[in-house]
């Protein structure tokens, strides 16, 4: 575990100063790269992580530096006899995509690795030609019945989640997602 954390804050100092940043080794990275370098060496029920917190405070360059590090380690993954990686997208992007490209939407929903980045800026509902879809609920319901690894960072708190998009996903994000609460300040200045 102390491997993959060590990996991990490598990988996160090399996404900081990729983005021009000033990295700063601090308690707080330390603890959440601990947390998700927990989470994915131990053999555990849960198939997905919910990065919560404020604004800039490291989740989403936490996800990039995971995506980085995968890419690479170039593991292979013999089952579908390919490599391992992860693939992000914003949830705004997700919507879209399934109102205007509905089978890469279905295709994406599948995907072995997904992050949906910035949970809760996306609409709930869209319409389309006189549909109501809810891409992102949607994709979270089939992404939770077939256990697919998923992580998720958003800046709403358990109970926003809870009122934005229900009882029912609320639950299910209890079951299938591990959290990391990122208590720190934004490291933009």
């Amino acid at each position: 575990m102390s491997d993959a954390k060590d990996a991990l804050l490598s990988a996160v100092q090399v996404e900081v100063e990729y983005r021009k940043g000033r990295f700063i080794m601090n308690e707080d990275l330390q603890q959440q790269t601990g947390q998700m370098a927990a989470w994915l060496t131990s053999d555990h029920a849960k198939s997905g992580m919910l990065l919560c917190g404020k604004c800039g405070n490291g989740k989403t360059t936490l996800v990039r530096a995971f995506q980085s590090l995968l890419n690479v380690l170039n593991i292979r993954n013999d089952y579908y006899n390919t490599m391992w990686g992860i693939r992000i997208m914003e949830a705004r992007d997700i919507t879209h995509l399934c109102k205007t490209k509905y089978q890469e939407w279905l295709r994406l929903c599948h995907v072995q690795m997904l992050a949906i980045d910035d949970l809760g800026t996306e609409p709930t509902e869209v319409l389309d030609f006189g549909n109501v879809l809810n891409p992102v609920v949607d994709l979270l319901t089939k992404r939770y019945n077939e256990q697919l690894f998923t992580i998720i960072t958003t800046n709403l708190t358990p109970a926003e989640i809870r009122e934005k998009y229900g009882d029912r996903i609320a639950d299910r994000f209890n079951e299938m997602m591990e959290r990391i609460i990122f208590k720190n300040d934004t490291y933009r200045v």
